[in-house]
């Protein structure tokens, strides 16, 4: 099937630029997991939305004007929820919550005065990785060869900081500054994976394979490499998916490909599985029974 695929240059795109994605998607979500963001992941990708009927509306269907229109409105709700939480009472959740449902409400009315003739924002909501040009590929390259390497870069102030804050500021890590890092780099990467799987499903490429492996290591390097040969093999297990079967939607089968991995180590994982934890239980009950009806001389 592979072969045939590799015959269209669709799909030679679809396949390079989705390994890619899912690639930097599963590495970065290791940091999204430690760090408990992904509420946060969650409203920053909703927040795209009007950013992209705008870049649409003012420059057209090209990849350069919803990437700077989406990025654009994702930093704006991030900035923004910070500075409400820092000038008032509220909580940087309330905060986030406030202004990403604001954006992705006016999203939806935007979505509403575009002509039918570009209905093709549409793909943004729900992905169409089939649909990827050159300019999109160029996207999801250039964001992966500046998020990976950044993140290695700053990984012992970022892991530090994820782990223990207290201890990093210590230390003289910037916290707020590794903060920041974080969030740039998540709506980097999502916005380059609007094209693949849309802002809805997103967040499962984003977190899917991070906690698939949560559920089966306490190793971080083993937990941040194996996320992302899990994001890059899931996205092409979920391509091959979508093109044999022409009717399921290439970034729902992305997503339903990782969320099958994640029940499957939900279950048999072999440390924090659901079979691991009941074996365990059992035999831990098995030993106090035995030691309830030892004997005292023995």
């Amino acid at each position: 099937m592979i072969s045939e695929m590799l015959q269209h240059d669709f799909m030679r795109r679809a396949l390079l630029g989705g390994m890619v994605l899912g690639f930097t998607n599963g590495f970065l979500g290791s940091f999204i997991i430690l760090r408990r963001m992904a509420l946060m992941a969650d409203a920053l990708s909703h927040s795209m939305l009007p950013g992209l009927a705008i870049g649409l509306m003012v420059a057209g269907l090209n990849a350069g004007s919803l990437f700077i229109g989406g990025i654009t409105a994702a930093f704006f709700v991030a900035i923004g929820s910070m500075l409400l939480s820092r000038g008032s009472r509220l909580k940087e959740d309330t905060s986030l919550a406030i202004l990403y449902t604001f954006a992705f409400s006016v999203g939806a009315v935007l979505l509403q005065s575009i002509p039918p003739t570009q209905v093709e924002l549409k793909h943004y909501l729900f992905g169409n990785i089939l649909g990827m040009d050159n300019a999109d590929l160029w996207i999801t390259w250039g964001v992966a060869l500046v998020v990976i390497p950044g993140l290695l870069l700053l990984q012992r102030p970022l892991v530090l900081t994820l782990f223990d804050p207290a201890v990093a500021r210590s230390q003289g890590v910037a916290v707020g500054a590794m903060q920041i890092v974080i969030v740039v780099a998540s709506v980097l990467t999502m916005i380059s994976s609007a094209q693949s799987v849309g802002v809805i499903l997103m967040l499962g490429l984003l977190v899917g394979p991070a906690a698939t492996m949560y559920l089966i290591t306490d190793r971080f390097p083993v937990m941040l490499w194996g996320g992302a040969v899990l994001g890059c093999l899931g996205t092409l297990c979920g391509l091959l998916l979508s093109y044999r079967f022409e009717g399921i939607p290439s970034g729902a089968a992305i997503v339903i490909i990782l969320f099958s991995v994640f029940i499957t180590a939900f279950v048999f994982g072999p440390r924090y599985g659901l079979v691991a934890k009941i074996r365990k239980s059992r035999h831990m009950h098995d030993e106090s029974l035995k030691r309830w009806h030892r004997h005292p001389g023995e």
